[in-house]
């Protein structure tokens, strides 16, 4: 539930974890382990503040090395407010709200295993909004990831599809990957002279400011809680710093030196990843239904990537 932005891997890394693939496979890992958590804190902190809080943290996180950017470049940032609060309001405010909230009435599994649907959801963004040209090869990965996608929703029971009973939350959680695929889309609208990482941290706090009043009115009116425990304050440093932070930067360091065709790949970790730390952690099983959804959504998106006309755009987590 976070995603890469261009050039926001300028800060420094780690000596240990020069190696791409180990970049990819470790944001794999982060961005698996931030559904696993979500899950996991239901009961003990309200979606709606695990949102607000989550981008507090990265907000502040970031804001040393994304600074100094933003400062030089200011007078890009002033011109362009407007394109860079329309990325921020669909990216990093609502997007992760519908996630977490969505987790709130399905499993950790069931949430991974949707989000690698995103590949798919952004080619159909972008023939909505821009038109984009979608090929034959493209339109059938579509429908394959359709499938996986119908899979997950109704536990491999289509006849669910008639009643119009699906789970509410596998609902939540597709409307967030929505949200996400428009984001990516409009990440187009990002001028060419902004640094990623100063993007990121105006969109960060754009996320703050949209989520502040959301997450009081759910403490005010909706029953809204946190327990501050040693664990939630964990959860709660964790999803702010690594999959919103860390994440970012070391998937555009990666991406820099192996190229987004090969970073994309290391997407489709996710499932696996997710599936095993919440069968580990949660102690949810995975049934047959999630197996075939895995496979149909992969399978689309390789359909996808194969028939896509230049370099395929970036993932979320």
């Amino acid at each position: 539930m976070a995603g890469p932005h261009p050039g926001a891997g300028a800060l420094p890394v780690s000596t240990g974890l020069r190696s791409p693939y180990l970049l990819l496979s470790a944001t794999a890992l982060f961005w698996s382990l931030n559904w696993v958590i979500g899950k996991a804190v239901v009961g003990t902190i309200s979606p709606l503040f695990l949102t607000f809080i989550r981008w507090v943290i990265a907000v502040a996180a970031m804001l040393p090395f994304a600074w100094p950017l933003i400062r030089d470049h200011w007078p890009v940032v002033r011109a362009n407010w407007k394109a860079i609060a329309l990325i921020g309001f669909w990216g990093t405010g609502l997007h992760n709200a519908f996630a977490y909230v969505g987790l709130h009435y399905t499993t950790a599994t069931n949430g991974v295993i949707l989000n690698s649907s995103i590949p798919v959801l952004i080619i159909v963004t972008g023939w909505i909004l821009y038109r984009d040209t979608i090929t034959r090869v493209q339109a059938l990965g579509v429908v394959v990831s359709l499938a996986g996608v119908l899979s997950v929703l109704t536990g491999g029971d289509l006849r669910l599809l008639a009643t119009l009973t699906l789970n509410k939350g596998d609902v939540i959680v597709i409307v967030g990957m929505v949200f996400w695929a428009v984001y990516t889309v409009l990440l187009r609208l990002k001028p060419a002279e902004l640094p990623g990482l100063a993007l990121l941290a105006c969109c960060g706090v754009v996320g703050v400011v949209l989520l502040a009043p959301l997450a009081a009115a759910e403490f005010l009116f909706w029953g809204g809680s946190v327990a501050l425990t040693p664990a939630s304050f964990a959860a709660m440093l964790y999803v702010g710093i690594v999959p919103s932070f860390l994440g970012y930067v070391f998937w555009n360091r990666a991406v820099a030196e192996v190229g987004s065709n090969v970073a994309g790949i290391f997407i489709h970790l996710m499932p696996a990843f997710g599936s095993l730390l919440a069968w580990m952690f949660l102690g949810e099983r995975i049934r047959a239904f999630h197996v075939v959804g895995i496979a149909l959504i992969l399978a689309g998106v390789w359909l996808t990537a194969r028939g896509r006309r230049g370099a395929p755009v970036p993932v979320t987590e």
